[in-house]
């Protein structure tokens, strides 16, 4: 019996169209199976990605400042500054940490950048969350009391993971001691030359203080950076009512920062992108728009602008700003700097944005301050290795702004 071959065709699937349907499956199975081995690689390694800053200077490098050895105590008392115990020998080395930099975290850069793409207010937006829960480090102290003495000893003994606060990735900090609620008169520790983890061993003597005037001061540490040109940066605080601790022997606590309830913790939030071309050696910065800002004005808001350097070794080289947005805590800027920045230059470049608020009368007031580099924070640290890894491409982030 013979059969036209349309009708045989009409019957059964050709060969041909067999042998495509094959490709097909057997390419979505295979492109499902890589993507289950990526999301794995994402959740397995991401969550062991750190950044770490590099601590930079010797420990025992300080400033020269003037300090009171005597002050007169609403108490009644005096309080002195004191040498370190003789014969214990001081801890000056200091524990220094290095960038990770193997394939595996390029990798999970790479993987994990596509998050930075986040709306504002997202839960998900690390440069949100990872700003608030940010470590400014801990700080070791003791503090005692002489009944026979009537003298409160307090000895400031080192700090731990400082946060830097300078452009070349570093702090100068020092501590300042109060008995509050008394501000007006205070102690201060020596500046230790740029150092994240400081050794002080500075022992305070508040002579004359009777004990049941102590009990109702509240020991308060504020540690600070210092800066010769301009006012210091505060790093955080650590606050200890003394009714709390039992002052018959010699306490010791470490205790972590926190942020300085001065104001600068609460400065608000700035969203911005950055877009590096390797071929065209630039960095575009696009300033979005902040929110929650801090109000400086008198009638409660402020004229926000920002500025952009471009720091290179420390040095400026280059400064743009946007427009003054008028009567406004929530500006929307949309404004974009393009900056020339060499690639073999990119580990010692800095772009430092600053929100100022515009006073018409009087010098412009700073609002609060954002330092991107190889060396910042860990947020900023986070966004500027996103950029590198993502080149030719806007990654926003959201920051939040610092004294």
């Amino acid at each position: 019996m013979y059969l036209h071959p349309e009708a045989a065709s009409a019957g059964a699937p050709s060969r041909d169209v067999l042998l495509v349907s094959a490709i097909i499956t057997v390419s979505l199975s295979v492109t499902i199976v890589l993507c289950g081995i990526c999301q794995w690689c994402q959740r397995k390694l991401g969550k062991r990605y750190k950044t770490s800053l590099e601590t930079v200077g010797t420990p025992d490098s300080s400033r020269g400042r003037s300090e009171k050895k005597t002050i007169k105590l609403p108490a009644g008392g005096k309080a002195a500054n004191t040498a370190p115990v003789p014969g214990q020998p001081p801890h000056d080395e200091s524990d220094h940490k290095t960038e990770p930099r193997s394939s595996v975290s390029d990798l999970v850069n790479s993987l994990t950048s596509e998050m930075l793409m986040l709306s504002p207010g997202s839960e998900d937006d690390e440069g949100h969350d990872g700003v608030s829960r940010e470590n400014l480090g801990r700080i070791q102290f003791s503090v005692g009391y002489n009944f026979q003495e009537s003298t409160l000893t307090v000895k400031i003994m080192k700090a731990q993971e400082l946060p830097a606060k300078d452009f070349s990735g570093t702090s100068d900090p020092f501590v300042k001691i109060y008995l509050l609620p008394d501000k007006k008169h205070k102690l201060e520790t020596k500046v230790k030359r740029k150092n994240l983890n400081p050794h002080w061993n500075e022992t305070f003597l508040f002579e004359g203080f009777p004990y049941e005037k102590v009990v109702q001061r509240v020991l308060y540490l504020q540690v600070l950076d210092y800066d010769r040109f301009s006012r210091n940066d505060p790093i955080g605080e650590v606050s200890i009512p003394l009714n709390k601790v039992d002052l018959t022997q010699m306490q010791t606590f470490w205790k972590d920062l926190k942020p300085c309830s001065d104001g600068s913790g609460s400065r608000g939030e700035l969203l911005l992108s950055l877009c590096y071309n390797p071929s065209a050696n630039s960095i575009v910065v696009n300033i979005i728009k902040a929110r929650n800002l801090k109000a400086m004005d008198i009638g409660g808001t402020s004229d926000p602008y920002v500025k952009v350097w471009l720091m290179y070794k420390d040095k400026r080289v280059e400064k743009k700003k946007t427009v003054v947005m008028k009567r406004c805590l929530n500006p929307v800027f949309n404004e974009s700097f393009a900056f020339d920045i060499p690639t073999e230059r990119l580990r010692e470049t800095t772009i430092v944005i600053t929100v100022m608020d515009k006073d018409r009368l009087s010098r412009n007031d700073v609002i609060g301050k954002i330092y991107l580099s190889w060396k910042s924070g860990p947020g900023e640290v986070k966004h500027w290795k996103d950029m590198i890894a993502r080149p030719r491409q806007a990654v926003a982030q959201w920051h939040q702004l610092k004294a």
